[in-house]
């Protein structure tokens, strides 16, 4: 069974830094895209980054130098280090795995933590 359970969240003021962790089971991170999603009430869920199940990592512009995405594929952990972290960068953070094998591809979700940047 796929679980994932996301932590790290917090209250910082703006210029800070959080570190945010996404613990893994039930599926290999080589298989799996896996990143980070998220969403503000009265506002379309955001990919604020992943890595694809080939290595490679995609970032949202607005992240872009400040968050950084890793996975540790030994501990089967996900990690998102954000650094200057700005107001609107608050929000609920989900992890998501998706199985690009599947056909159509399958998502599986953890539950969120939440991120507030004061200014």
């Amino acid at each position: 069974e796929v679980q994932l359970q996301a932590s790290g969240g917090g209250l910082v003021q703006a210029g800070g830094s959080l570190r945010l962790s996404c613990a893994t089971s039930g599926f290999s991170l080589d298989d799996y895209a896996i990143g980070w999603v998220r969403q503000t009430p009265g506002k379309a869920r955001e990919v604020v980054s992943c890595v694809n199940s080939d290595g490679s990592r995609n970032y949202a512009d607005s992240v872009k130098g400040r968050f950084t995405i890793v996975s540790d594929n030994a501990k089967s952990v996900l990690y998102l280090q954000m650094d200057n972290l700005k107001p609107e960068d608050t929000a609920v953070y989900f992890c998501n795995a998706r199985n690009v094998l599947s056909a159509p591809p399958t998502d599986y979700w953890g539950s969120g933590t939440q991120v507030t940047v004061s200014s």
